[in-house]
């Protein structure tokens, strides 16, 4: 009777990969008062001179039970359409909204584009320059060193000067690309990105996807929050889809925008998926 081999199924391989930002369970709820007023400026005088009662607190449940593990060497994109948490989640991350339940966990100082650029609008674009690197943590000397890059980066200079200018005197988009600049000079454990890559040329685009790519080879993290699809699906090989502040779908980025397309279809505009 031939003997019988028993084959014990093998071990699943460690993932060895380092995380950077693990969210357990996230829930952030926010307070929107005066949620039900209507009428705007001269309806809020009118209440306040009749002396009638401010409009009820309403809540705003913007991420529910929201967990995933980011690893280093990761460009993330987060889609979804417009209100479905994104943008409030990236502030969780950063530390800049509180979290209402869960936990999230982070290696190093998560730097949301934007914010940590703490730009000056009556300073020159100079002068923001090194505000803007300052408040990053750079010194004076690497501030220097990579100034020029800096504004080349960022292309505000290709018509005229515009970096001895106030920021008050800049488009949105100029605005934007420095703070992108800025942010991008500085290599980051966790760096955040807010619809900064929507602004810009198709130059400026390839640049800072040329940049991102440039983070996650010095093993950093990066998170993208773009409506772009096309940029999502060429810029991150990862991508976290939330709706109504609930996580849809983690996974390949092209799998996840396919899905993500599929659902905005079936979806009538202006109406938001459940």
């Amino acid at each position: 009777m031939p003997s019988r081999t028993t084959r014990t199924p093998a071990a699943a391989a460690p993932d060895t990969r380092a995380p950077t930002v693990i969210a357990d369970e996230v829930h952030v709820v926010y307070k929107v008062h005066g949620a039900g007023a209507k009428g705007g400026a001269a309806a809020a005088l009118g209440r306040i001179l009749s002396r009638r009662p401010v409009p009820a607190v309403r809540e705003v449940h913007a991420v529910r039970g929201v967990s995933f593990t980011a690893y280093r060497g990761e460009a993330i994109g987060l889609i979804g359409t417009n209100g479905s948490g994104k943008s409030t989640l990236l502030k969780a991350i950063a530390g800049l909204q509180p979290v209402t339940r869960g936990t999230v966990y982070s290696h190093g100082q998560p730097s949301l584009l934007g914010v940590n650029a703490a730009l000056m609008n009556d300073l020159t674009g100079e002068r923001n320059v090194v505000l803007g690197g300052l408040a990053m943590g750079m010194s004076r000397r690497r501030i220097r060193e990579r100034y020029e890059d800096i504004v080349d980066f960022s292309g505000i200079n290709e018509r005229q000067d515009f970096t001895s200018l106030p920021m008050r005197t800049y488009s949105s988009g100029m605005a934007a690309r420095l703070r992108f600049s800025i942010a991008a000079a500085k290599d980051h454990d966790v760096l955040m990105i807010d619809e900064a890559l929507a602004t810009g040329d198709a130059a400026f685009q390839r640049r800072s996807q040329a940049r991102i790519e440039e983070l996650r080879e010095r093993a950093g993290t990066v998170f993208l929050v773009s409506h772009g699809i096309g940029t999502v699906r060429a810029t991150c090989d990862r991508a976290i889809w939330l709706e109504s502040g609930v996580l849809r779908m983690d996974g390949p980025s092209a799998e996840v925008c396919d899905a993500y397309e599929a659902f905005s279809r079936a979806t009538p505009k202006g109406r938001p998926g459940r």
